[in-house]
């Protein structure tokens, strides 16, 4: 890999204004029962659930695809959301190849055609372990000589990331959002610069 620097961004709300779950469901008028599964499940077997529901309906995969698509240095991706939203949102935006890895959820088209997402080794049940695949994008890079690491992000799972970065990389939480709330607690636990951000 060619430069000194590793970008890392969260997806929803970093990338793209929008949570792409949250979108998805929104668009294809499944909020009410989203919201409702929300009390009694964990957020990715609802979101798998929803696909299932949805599909009972008529909804296909083109549905889903056509909803995702309206929303319209070496860079990576981690995200909680799945490889189905962030591969099709990334592929409309023409974004696909500027990013070498993708850490999310994964996601695939069973034989009926209905969207299956499952969670990742990744992530624990109730919350993702993302400051887990920092580390390991961190012993990745440090074959590879002094590389600096960048993370951008929004939401509170976007702190334990940062928590891990090193004395010379940077993090750069998305202002007043809970990233940067739980940043400007105790910055002193933060051995990156932090740079915020409001939008791109």
């Amino acid at each position: 890999m060619a430069g000194k620097t590793v970008i890392v961004f969260d997806f929803g709300k970093t990338i793209i204004e929008y949570d792409s779950n949250n979108w998805v469901v929104d668009e294809l008028g499944a909020t009410v029962l989203f919201n409702k599964l929300r009390l009694t499940m964990l957020w990715n077997s609802i979101t798998d659930w929803i696909m299932k529901e949805l599909h009972e309906q008529g909804k296909t995969i083109q549905h889903i695809v056509e909803a995702a698509y309206d929303i319209g240095g070496d860079l990576r991706i981690v995200s909680d959301a799945n490889l189905f939203f962030v591969g099709t949102i990334l592929n409309h935006l023409v974004l696909r190849d500027y990013f070498s890895e993708i850490n999310t959820n994964p996601s695939f088209v069973n034989e009926q055609g209905r969207l299956r997402i499952l969670p990742s080794p990744d992530f624990s049940k109730s919350s993702p372990t993302m400051g887990v695949i920092i580390e390991r994008i961190q012993a990745s890079v440090a074959a590879e000589g002094n590389k600096t690491i960048i993370y951008l992000g929004d939401g509170a799972d976007d702190y334990c990331p940062s928590l891990k970065l090193s004395e010379g990389d940077f993090v750069m939480p998305r202002k007043n959002f809970p990233v940067w709330d739980w940043i400007s607690k105790n910055p002193l636990l933060i051995k990156a610069k932090i740079h915020e951000w409001t939008d791109g």
